[in-house]
């Protein structure tokens, strides 16, 4: 299956309404997204013009202030730029780059020109650059310099005739520039560069400008945008997003939280070749003429100094990210009190460390709660949060104006009845086109059910009750099915960091000889505390006391730190392969 194939596949409306026991908490108008034939550049372009945004700072970048009007012209001229260097409608052009202007504006001005952006990590290996430009078939690539080195390793082995290089220094001031080059200098590439094959930016702006026709009726089902499944589970699978789905995914958030404005200052500090970044963090507050401050690296240790310069109104992020903000050292004259919105995502937290995270907040002047979302790439990262005045603790809140979610019997279309467990099922307008080049996975994922609709199988657990409300369990493939029994490590993770002396925990399931797998649980001990026979049966009486005997974790094991994904997330994948290969080698010796 190639890119245009999935013109095939487009989101062709709901046939038949699902049940959505929460529309009571919505407006009726809300219910239905209504999507016209436009493009995310003529979206985002139209709602500056009405609400005259022209005017205001879209983006703050180390003391550079980028008014929406000179935005909007910065994208017309990179999208001539573009059609001058010969890229076409449906050219997919690969953006490896971390949070920067120049990033941003390239993905708008590629979606004008029909374009399809294909968003990589920049800290990817040599060899995961090459496959991914090799099965888009990329001829184009825009690449933050710190990558050059790992990119002109492999561009031979590739179809790249372009590579347009960028530089977090672009828009920086010139003494800005100049530290920036001095602190990066051992991570910059050195050696001789192609000069028919790479170009700085600088020059590709120089580019003389040409009347080139393009073709400027974009439909909302036409591809856009390329994001990476997290590869955690295998090799990651480019999931095709549309015009649509993004631009159904605004209309959603801005429906749900309308007192988004323009006043607002959000840190954008999401990577946008994540989901949750471009879409929640960039896309959504520049829609609202919301002011981004457009952070490349993240920094734990210099957070306390972002929260104080910049003083944001809407902060998102991963778990990861609320983590460094409870352990920050610095936050005692740091004032959240302007804070509307706390948005996590990307990952799940428990029960105790959402209410750790909101006893820090409230102790610092914020007036609002974490808000916690549940989403996935393959429906734009959100698909069900917490709404400000309608919370019910210990659930994700209720799905999106305008998106369905049902619970079904794992792998089918039977629906389950409320209040048990089943596989979280989306449907609507935010559901993608489909995996790139991946017929058999899509095919798996997206599937017609007996209502007549699309639904995209999650893989994920929960339970819905009658009012819509949705509780998360956790990822159908991380369930363990111990002597015939479910066990759910997220279940098993929230008892264990409602101890004292655990800071974080995770679980996952290993071989036994008869049961099948039983849960083996990683933790991290808060300060202060060693782990020994004591605090070991402590935790185990612990367990006991709080999940049945067939959850409580055979085995434990004691951490620094939990293993994350580039993104941030937990890698349970690592930790199985290691707590797999510890038993083989332990096998091995007896």
């Amino acid at each position: 299956m190639g890119l245009f194939d999935f013109r095939l596949l487009s989101f062709i409306g709901i046939k038949i309404p699902p049940k959505a026991p929460w529309k009571k908490y919505y407006d009726r108008k809300h219910m239905k997204i209504r999507l016209q034939d436009e493009n995310i550049y003529d979206y985002l372009l139209k709602k500056i013009n009405k609400y005259d945004y022209h005017d205001n700072i879209a983006l703050t970048y180390f003391g550079t202030h980028i008014k929406y009007k000179d935005f909007i012209k910065k994208i017309d001229d990179v999208a001539d730029k573009f059609l001058t260097m010969g890229v076409k409608k449906f050219d997919i052009v690969t953006i490896l780059s971390a949070n920067v202007p120049e990033a941003i504006i390239a993905f708008y001005a590629l979606n004008k020109i029909g374009a399809v952006a294909n968003m990589l990590h920049p800290l990817l290996s040599q060899n995961e650059i090459k496959n991914a430009l090799n099965t888009y078939e990329t001829k184009y690539l825009i690449a933050l310099d710190i990558t050059i080195k790992n990119v002109n390793a492999i561009i031979k082995q590739t179809k790249v005739e372009r590579v347009i290089i960028i530089s977090p220094a672009n828009s920086m001031n010139i003494f800005m520039k100049i530290g920036y080059y001095f602190k990066s200098r051992d991570k910059q590439f050195k050696g001789h560069l192609d000069k028919n094959l790479y170009m700085k930016w600088s020059k590709f702006l120089r580019y003389r400008k040409h009347d080139i026709y393009y073709d400027k009726t974009p439909l909302k089902d036409e591809p856009a945008l390329i994001l990476q499944s997290g590869g955690s589970t295998g090799v990651p699978k480019g999931i095709v997003l549309s015009n649509g789905n993004i631009n159904a995914s605004t209309i959603a958030a801005l429906n749900a939280y309308p007192d988004l404005c323009k006043e607002d200052r959000i840190l954008g500090i999401m990577p946008i070749f994540h989901g949750f970044g471009l879409e929640v963090s960039i896309n959504d507050a520049l829609c609202v003429g919301a002011e981004i401050v457009i952070i490349p690296t993240f920094k734990a240790d210099t957070f306390h100094e972002l929260l104080i310069k910049h003083k944001p109104t809407v902060l998102v992020g991963v778990p990861t990210l609320f983590e460094a903000l409870t352990k920050n050292e610095h936050m005692d004259d740091v004032d959240l009190s302007r804070l509307k919105y706390v948005i996590g995502g990307g990952d799940t937290l428990s029960k105790q460390r959402v209410e750790k995270i909101n006893e820090f907040l409230h102790q610092h002047g914020a007036r609002t709660n974490m808000i916690q979302g549940y989403g996935l790439t393959e429906a734009v990262a959100a698909c069900c949060v917490d709404l400000r005045d309608l919370s019910h603790p210990g659930t994700i809140g209720i799905p999106w104006p305008g998106v369905y979610l049902g619970i079904f019997k794992p792998n089918t279309d039977e629906r389950m009845p409320y209040g048990e467990d089943g596989e979280i099922c989306v449907c609507g307008p935010t559901v993608m086109l489909g995996y790139y080049n991946n017929e058999a996975e899509t095919n798996l994922t997206l599937r017609h059910h007996k209502d007549g609709n699309i639904w995209l199988h999650t893989g994920d657990i929960g339970s819905m009750d009658e009012d819509g409300f949705v509780t998360y369990k956790q990822r159908l493939k991380r369930m363990i099915v111990s002597s015939g029994y479910n066990v759910y490590p997220s279940q098993i993770e929230e008892v264990l960091e409602s101890h004292d002396a655990v800071e974080a925990a995770s679980v996952i399931g290993i071989p036994h000889p008869y049961k099948m797998e039983v849960p083996k649980a990683f933790i991290v001990l808060k300060k202060g505390y060693t782990f020994d026979d004591n605090l070991k049966n402590e935790l185990i009486a612990h367990c006991k006391k709080n999940l049945a005997v067939y959850s409580v974790p055979k085995e434990y094991e004691v951490l620094d730190k939990l293993p994350k994904t580039l993104i941030g997330k937990v890698d349970f994948k690592k930790l199985k392969e290691d707590a797999v290969k510890e038993m083989r080698e332990n096998n091995g010796k007896n």
